[in-house]
């Protein structure tokens, strides 16, 4: 007569039930877990507070985004490259990417046009990447309208003193344009209430406003209700 071994089944009984309910389990959250949609990420902000620098060095170090090059018709500047900071259209062509409605948003800026191609973004939404675009503050709330979903980050400095600084050695105004771009950038902070997170950039603290900003994307993709941008 053979001995059946009671503790022995009962283990290996255990065993199977254990491993057939966490197979469930994982094929369950396979299909369940939501994963988070591309998102559409808007750094914006008075000029002169750093949003170009806070881009370039996201792109620096690295970080697995798209950066949309935004279309302009204002002159380029020495440090500058046509098609990496900016594609540097005459008014003619901007205007034929109007009528053609091929811009998410354009605005005139200061007497120029600037405008986001919509072709980058929707091919970028498609490979799975967030996309990542540099605007001014009227171009981002075009944006929020097109996009409600959209995540708006705005960029400051600590005063309006540290502002004129800045703007002073960039040693790119005259005293009018000047005078006109703080007069503009008082009545852009009155529209912080339109944006999702503002960040001071402090002089000198430039990683540390763009480790905030990874952190606020890296956040939202950790949200249970995700943000889905269509355009």
């Amino acid at each position: 007569m053979k001995t059946f071994d009671v503790r022995r089944a009962s283990v290996a009984e255990s065993r199977r039930i254990e491993s057939a309910a966490f197979g469930t389990i994982g094929r369950m959250s396979e299909f369940d877990l939501r994963k988070p949609h591309p998102l559409l990420v808007v750094i914006s902000g008075p000029s002169g507070v750093g949003k170009d620098s806070v881009v370039q060095r996201m792109k620096e170090r690295g970080f697995p985004f798209h950066f949309v090059v935004t279309a302009t018709t204002r002159e380029k500047r020495p440090n500058e490259t046509h098609g990496v900071d900016y594609f540097f259209l005459s008014k003619d062509e901007f205007a034929r990417m109007i009528e053609a409605d091929e811009l998410i948003e354009y605005a005139i800026v200061y007497s120029d046009y600037k405008g986001i191609p919509k072709a980058q973004v929707r091919d970028a939404f498609a490979s799975g990447k967030d996309v990542v675009m540099r605007i001014d503050v009227q171009g981002a709330e075009t944006v929020r309208k097109l996009a409600p979903e959209a995540l708006l980050i705005f960029i400051t400095c600590e005063s309006e003193e540290e502002l004129e600084r800045r703007l002073r050695e960039r040693k790119t105004e005259t005293a009018d344009s000047l005078s006109l771009r703080i007069a503009t950038a008082r009545k852009e902070l009155q529209q912080l209430d339109a944006f999702d997170y503002v960040i001071v950039n402090y002089d000198f603290h430039l990683d540390d406003t763009v480790d905030k900003v990874r952190a606020i994307i890296e956040a939202e993709h950790l949200k249970v209700k995700h943000r889905q941008v269509t355009l």
